[in-house]
């Protein structure tokens, strides 16, 4: 049977990114690759990474629902899987602190109608996504060895595919499988301290959906319990706001870089 591509209606796509049930947090899990993309130069493989959404939609009227979460992804030795709390810079020389993603909150709202790639068995949802926009830290000298580019630039490149029939039976508020396919391309990261050097970093990621917290990787587990208990759950309502970037982040939290802190800084679980 041909792929025939449709167009679904937001509910479909609640039901697949997270759930129609309000009460439910929805763990979407991740693993993958960072290489280096630099003109001249061979690949390097500079991190493995494991990351975490838990999200919940909030419905506010008719075909329209409110999407908030929290996100984690943890930068890894490529060579022993080991959380990095600390990085050698291999073109500078210098040892810096690493910012794992701990991004609180990311949002949009879902309605309207979502293009997919609709089989018998199986649907796809694909987005590819361009952001552009102002780096919100080159206005500031302090931070031009980290992130001097005027603008912030990158693709991100999704892949979901769900089961067909999910999507169509009215007794399930969420599908029961999710497969993830993500690629990025980005700048370098803010605290790898590179400055204006050209090129840029390629991340190769897949993923899923799981049931519960305990089924999560044990070291976001282990990290989670000890460090940032707010992400066991989704926020419990809709933040007004911009989202949290890793740039933001930086920004907030660069102090606490400059002294050499461990991250994600701690975030006590929400009331």
């Amino acid at each position: 049977m041909l792929t025939q591509i449709q167009e679904l209606d937001a509910e479909q796509w609640v039901k697949t990114r997270s759930s129609l049930d309000p009460t439910q947090s929805i763990f979407l899990i991740w693993t993958g690759k960072i290489y280096t993309f630099i003109p001249g130069e061979k690949r390097k493989l500079l991190f493995k990474i494991v990351g975490v959404s838990v999200s919940r939609c909030l419905p506010t009227e008719a075909g329209s629902w409110d999407f908030t979460s929290r996100e984690l992804t943890y930068y890894l030795n490529p060579q022993t899987d080991e959380i990095l709390r600390k990085w050698e810079n291999p073109w500078t020389g210098e040892t810096v602190p690493v910012i794992h993603v701990a991004n609180n909150p990311v949002q949009g709202n879902f309605q309207g109608k979502f293009p997919a790639q609709v089989e018998e068995d199986s649907t796809t949802f694909v987005f590819d996504i361009f952001p552009t926009y102002p780096n919100p830290l080159a206005a500031d000298p302090k931070f031009a060895e980290y992130s001097p580019f005027a603008i912030y630039q990158a693709s991100e490149l999704f892949k979901l595919t769900v089961p067909t029939a999910d999507l169509w039976n009215s007794e399930l508020s969420a599908v029961s499988q999710l497969r993830l396919s993500w690629d990025r391309i980005g700048q370098w990261l803010p605290w790898m301290k590179m400055g204006d050097r050209p090129g840029y970093l390629i991340y190769s990621a897949s993923g899923k959906k799981v049931g519960s917290f305990t089924e999560l990787p044990q070291l976001l587990q282990q990290e989670i319990n000890t460090r940032v208990p707010l992400y066991k759950n989704a926020p419990k309502s809709f933040f007004d706001g911009e989202d949290m970037t890793s740039w933001l982040y930086f920004q907030k939290h660069f102090d606490a870089y400059l002294a050499g802190e461990i991250f994600p800084i701690p975030s006590a679980e929400e009331l």
